[in-house]
């Protein structure tokens, strides 16, 4: 059976997106809390090459970590309007 065309595209060699559907872009960091990626990054996914997105892969672990970072939250807000 000969493979068709559509198919290539979903076989290709390259780095994938580490998208995981949760897209919710951190108001400070401007970074997607789902993947890590600035938008500018996420915009030119497709168009990278493959170095560029692995090291955009490897910069996503201190990220995600940067933004593990507690912010104080209730507490905090309360404790700012007084």
């Amino acid at each position: 059976m000969a493979e068709q065309s559509s198919d290539k595209i979903w076989k290709r060699d390259e780095i994938q997106s580490p998208c995981i559907k949760i897209c919710v872009v951190h108001p400070e960091a401007r970074i997607c809390t789902g993947c890590y990626r600035s938008i500018d990054e996420i915009t030119r996914w497709s168009k990278m090459s493959n170095e560029e997105r692995a090291s955009v892969m490897e910069e996503l672990a201190g990220r995600e970590a940067s933004l593990k970072k507690r912010r104080g939250g209730r507490a905090a807000r309360l404790q700012q309007r007084s």
